[in-house]
């Protein structure tokens, strides 16, 4: 069945390999059998503290990294969020749909409200809603997400729901599509989730250079040999993905034989790692601004035509229009 697929990810530095195994490599398999929109989520990047001199830069930056991992705007949809303004008028009128209760709930404003403690903006709270009118816009039927956005599929969702109650049948509801890798850990904190706000030695940036990719993983947390700390843990699944079945397979061996050497294992992860994306590296370096914004353009109007037909539909149905 061909699905209808909306994710994005928030221009907001670099992407690492989290980022990477979590959502955009399905993106790349995704664009060969569904109708796909992939955008640039600006809008949502905006109520994290950032420096605005920075920020088109980094839309510009995270479209080459989409663009280099494999995503074709001939076969898919690519654009920037802040591009069509129907996206905000969408989530004013689900604004009118949804009762605070539900917000009050989301894990994800907790989390980041506790971390930008003198930034507890309006943007970090309704940022949920937003993201429903991202998706229903264009009547996504499946969202591939990381398992920390499960909740805010789920108000989608209800969102529709309430929607479709209040002024008859309009959305659909999606459902959530998860990769094999939903979650990645940090190299020097494995209890916690690889993230960019931890710094830059808990993360491998998928343009890392092969040294820089060498010099992170020789600092990565492991354990006694056993193979049984989360850090061990989570060097061996990355060697699981990234490295030939049967060098994971004499890796776990003698972690199970408790004399696993990590020495090795970072060696031979951090070669395999820089060789997996020395073609993404070799393609990013190739795509222009100019190639971005042409692109960036084009995706916008492609997608404003889908998002226009909604916004009429929705206008009617709540008697503006």
């Amino acid at each position: 069945m061909k699905e209808i697929i909306l994710s994005g990810i928030q221009p907001s530095g670099k992407l690492h390999i989290g980022n990477y195994l979590g959502s955009l490599r399905n993106f790349v398999e995704l664009q060969k059998q569904h109708e796909c929109y992939f955008f640039i989520a600006d809008y949502h990047s905006i109520s994290e503290d950032y420096d605005p001199k920075q920020k088109q830069a980094q839309v510009i930056e995270l479209t080459r990294d989409y663009l280099a991992a494999g995503l074709d705007p001939k076969k898919c949809t690519i654009f920037a969020q802040s591009h069509l303004s129907q996206h905000t008028e969408l989530a004013w009128i689900f604004n009118c749909v949804t009762p605070i209760s539900y917000l009050e709930r989301m894990t994800q404003y907790k989390d980041k409200a506790s971390r930008q403690k003198h930034n507890i903006n309006m943007g970090l709270f309704d940022y949920p809603v937003l993201q429903a009118a991202d998706i229903l816009m264009y009547k996504a039927t499946a969202v591939p997400v990381g398992i920390d956005q499960d909740q805010h599929v789920e108000l989608t969702r209800q969102i529709a729901r309430f929607f479709n109650k209040r002024f008859g049948n309009t959305f659909t509801e999606p459902k959530t599509l998860h990769t094999d890798t939903p979650k990645v850990m940090s190299l020097l904190e494995p209890e916690k989730k690889m993230s960019k706000s931890l710094g830059d030695n808990h993360c491998i940036y998928i343009d890392d250079e092969p040294e820089a990719i060498k010099s992170k993983l020789a600092k990565a947390v492991t354990d006694t040999g056993d193979g049984k700390g989360v850090g061990a843990q989570n060097l061996l699944d990355l060697i699981k993905i990234f490295s030939d079945k049967k060098i994971h397979d004499k890796f776990v061996n003698d972690s199970n034989a408790g004399n696993l050497k990590y020495s090795e294992l970072k060696a031979q992860l951090a070669t395999d790692i820089a060789e997996y994306f020395a073609d993404f590296r070799k393609k990013k370096k190739e795509i222009s601004n100019n190639d971005v914004k042409k692109i960036l353009s084009d995706g916008a109007t492609k997608a404003s035509k889908v998002a226009t037909q909604t916004l009429d539909e929705v206008r009617k149905k709540i008697g503006i229009r």
